[in-house]
């Protein structure tokens, strides 16, 4: 497994294709909302194994918290470690920056992963795409 901050845009378009195939395909999330305005100002990553983009990320400083957002594993590639890799690596990326409290909105069904790093839940639940969500933070 190879975590890599996207360096050029064949390495952001691996984690676009991540990002398509669990959100759009999968989850039904509309196109304009997946990929947003955002887009040029968040620093993306993408996880390889063995060639092939298998999960991605974004991160972006709002409000001075690093914002973990987009994450996601291809259905295959769950529970294979890759998940926590580029959560790991967008962790260190933020530390490396200054940065020392990150938030993200997590699907509810998340939400143990997410704890199991570390994050802790501070919002009710709401809708984001019409997917239940709370946010939860982390002081690393």
């Amino acid at each position: 497994m190879n975590v890599k901050v996207c360096e050029n845009e064949n390495e952001i378009q691996d984690a676009f294709s991540v990002r398509r195939t669990v959100f759009i395909d999968e989850q039904n999330v509309p196109e304009e909302e997946e990929i947003d305005q955002f887009e040029d100002d968040a620093t993306h990553f993408v996880s390889y194994h063995e060639g092939t983009p298998v999960a991605a990320g974004r991160f972006r400083v709002v409000d001075g918290y690093g914002k973990v957002e987009r994450i996601c594993v291809l259905k295959e590639a769950r529970k294979t470690g890759s998940g926590k890799a580029i959560m790991s690596e967008i962790e260190a990326y933020a530390f490396k920056n200054g940065l020392h409290k990150l938030k993200l909105n997590a699907q509810t069904q998340a939400i143990p992963f997410y704890a199991s790093l570390g994050y802790e839940v501070v919002s009710e639940e709401f809708l984001d795409a019409g997917i239940p969500h709370k946010t939860m933070i982390k002081k690393i």
